[in-house]
């Protein structure tokens, strides 16, 4: 196993310290006014300002991880906040004057080779939406977004005579004994409540800021803004909107039905938001591991046996000192893996508590990771922003691929058998989720007056369509009317959740040319990462074996085929 390290910088000091902008200013400077007069001088240009970035970008990553790793750190806040608010102005001018340099140099159309046109295309929309009046309020917004994982963090409850971090918590909603899971439940849910107008009055900050840079950039919503910067080339608003339609009709009655299932193996009158975590069967929670150095360890030993390189990703990262897995007090809530794009070798974060979920949020990060090292020789940094619609495809395939060797965590095969159906009614369950959430965010960018009331209202309608028609609230309204608080994202980084949707159904159908023909399904789905973002969403899904499609026709032929598989592991049939 070789550890990689970084590349020989060309262009930018090995000493670069960055603590200052005056230490930066040079590079852009140089940048800015170099003359290009051939296409291999704007090749050679192209190259070192792709080294500037990985530069500025893994720096600025690695405040990010130290600062959500200990919250309570001040200094750590600070060095992130210096980013925020000293560089990333001063860069912001200076990028889209590069843009500006490469869209116009009489060279640019001699850019051959895979990826140029998918890059450009990039590049220019960036330059359509790019206002100068804009910096400041992304700068403001970068800040405020900040401050809610400082809140989330801070929720511990107190719960045999210990604090608990919210997570760590919620593995007691998986106890067989039902009033430990109530207490529980309002433990954690009031200590939510707390926070409520803090988090209310932060949202509505941020929904005002970002409805301000869409108007200055010229477009009727933030919604219609962020389109356009995520670069969605291949998909509209309304073919979310036929997404929502189609989750509704064809995902919600199945999970429903897993629902009332539940009640039924539970011989519950009533099922209660405390009951939806416990096994059906009334056992106790599942446990694949104990300890962060066991997850890591078993899940190299999984990696390795679906394929040898994923493992020997994971391998390094960890010798590299390049994982911080257990939940602690402190601690941003959440899980990430986060790309470095000069070393090539990335970052994983989350919060385990020893659970089953972890074990698919370790996968699922570790897809990721496997997704950056597949990634790394690519020619730019540009090449190397895989949009989340592939991104997430990565991650969320590697969590059903790697399922076949769910053997090394559970030697007890029905536990295994337990864990694999637990996994794929998540994965259902996960569809009407990422709807609901998605389906907000267009209301809540379209309506960006709301008050608090009519916030609440258009959620508590969306969860009508998309929650469990089987899950009794009653008495937990007000509970049931913040869930939405949870999702990071909304806070974070607005519209990003729909593409987990999109790629859900693809890593099922990922999955389902694995169980036809693995060796041939691996490799689809390698060479379909290695394109990075050269090709278009569409392109890369082809490359992969599966479609880049959310109608009702295909999303029905999807879950029918994950319906057929949970049934063969529920009556131990291949």
């Amino acid at each position: 196993m070789k550890i990689p390290t970084k590349p020989q910088r060309k262009f930018v000091s090995e000493n670069l310290v960055i603590d200052s902008w005056l230490k930066l200013e040079s590079y852009f400077e140089d940048l800015k006014n170099r003359k290009i007069e051939n296409v291999e001088q704007l090749k050679i240009w192209l190259k070192d300002r792709s080294e500037l970035e990985a530069v500025l970008e893994e720096d600025m990553a690695w405040r990010y991880i130290k600062m959500n790793i200990d919250t309570t750190n001040s200094s750590l806040t600070e060095s992130f906040s210096f980013f925020i608010n000293e560089i990333e102005p001063k860069i912001a001018p200076y990028t889209n004057e590069f843009n500006l340099k490469l869209t116009n140099s009489p060279f640019v159309n001699q850019l051959n080779g895979s990826g140029y046109d998918i890059f450009l295309r990039g590049i220019k929309k960036q330059i359509e939406i790019f206002r100068e009046e804009n910096i400041p309020l992304n700068t403001k917004l970068s800040e405020e977004s900040q401050k809610y994982g400082a809140i989330t963090a801070s929720m511990t409850i107190q719960y045999e005579g210990k604090e608990q971090t919210l997570q760590q918590a919620s593995n007691y909603l998986k106890n067989t004994n039902r009033a430990i899971r109530e207490e529980v439940f309002y433990l954690i849910n009031n200590r939510r409540i707390q926070d409520e107008n803090k988090l209310n009055t932060l949202f509505s900050s941020l929904v005002k800021l970002r409805n301000q840079v869409a108007k200055n950039a010229g477009f009727k919503n933030y919604r219609d803004y962020m389109f356009a910067s995520l670069g969605r080339f291949d998909y509209t608003p309304q073919d979310c909107f036929d997404f929502h339609n189609a989750i509704e009709k064809e995902v919600v009655p199945v999970t429903n039905g897993f629902d009332t299932d539940k009640k039924h193996k539970l011989g519950l009158d009533s099922l209660k938001p405390w009951d939806t975590s416990v096994d059906s069967s009334g056992k106790e929670a599942l446990k694949p591991y104990k300890g962060a150095d066991e997850l890591i360890e078993k899940t190299i030993s999984a990696f390795n046996k679906l394929n040898p390189y994923f493992g020997e990703c994971l391998s390094i990262m960890n010798e590299m000192k390049h994982l911080d897995l257990e939940s602690k007090k402190g601690k941003a809530p959440g899980g990430f893996n986060y790309p470095l794009h000069e070393i090539g070798v990335p970052f994983i974060y989350m919060n385990s508590v020893d659970s089953q979920r972890d074990l698919v949020t370790m996968v699922h990060e570790g897809g990721h990771a496997v997704h950056s090292f597949l990634t790394r020789e690519l020619e730019i940094t540009g090449f190397k922003d895989t949009p989340s619609e592939v991104a997430e495809l990565a991650s969320m395939s590697m969590e059903l691929l790697s399922m076949d060797f769910w053997n090394e965590f559970y030697k007890n095969p029905e536990e295994l058998k337990r864990a694999k159906i637990e996994q794929l009614e998540k994965a259902l369950e996960t569809l009407p989720w990422v709807a609901s959430i998605d389906k907000f965010q267009h209301w809540i960018y379209e309506n960006p007056e709301f008050t608090t009331e009519e916030l609440y209202a258009q959620w508590n309608e969306i969860m009508k369509s998309f929650g469990s028609n089987q899950v009794d609230w009653k008495g937990c309204e007000k509970m049931q009317s913040v869930l939405w608080q949870k999702q990071l994202h909304l806070f974070e980084v607005p519209f990003y959740y729909i593409e987990y949707g999109m790629a859900q159904l693809g890593a099922f159908a990922v999955w389902r040319n694995y169980k036809q023909n693995p060796q041939k399904a691996i490799e689809q789905y390698i060479n379909a990462l290695k394109l990075g973002y050269t090709k278009s969403i569409k392109e890369i899904y082809k490359t992969a074996g599966i479609e880049f499609n959310f109608s009702q026709e295909y999303i029905k032929e999807l879950v029918d085929f994950v319906k057929i598989e949970l049934d063969k592991i529920a009556n131990n049939r291949s």
